[in-house]
């Protein structure tokens, strides 16, 4: 019986064959797991830069309310002016 056809051979060969292909899939999915967690912890760890948020062009205009002894005294300044 040539080496071929031998049946504990086959058998054998067939379970190696089945269990490299059960850890090469186990590794596949090891490795896509890991890809996923790495992604998803680089996601929240960088936080988004605002872009052109650092220089402020023009003023702001601020709405004071003036109280009437601050009124008095522009009204005095004004005065003085003239």
């Amino acid at each position: 019986m040539s080496k071929k056809n031998d049946l504990g051979r086959r058998k054998r060969q067939h379970e190696f064959d089945v269990q490299r292909e059960k850890q090469e899939k186990l590794k596949r999915e090891q490795k896509l797991q890991a890809k996923k967690s790495k992604m998803k912890v680089d996601s929240k760890d960088k936080k988004k830069k605002k872009k052109g948020m650092n220089f402020q062009v023009g003023k702001k205009k601020l709405k004071t309310k003036m109280t009437a002894l601050t009124k008095a005294k522009a009204a005095q300044a004004m005065e003085v002016d003239k």
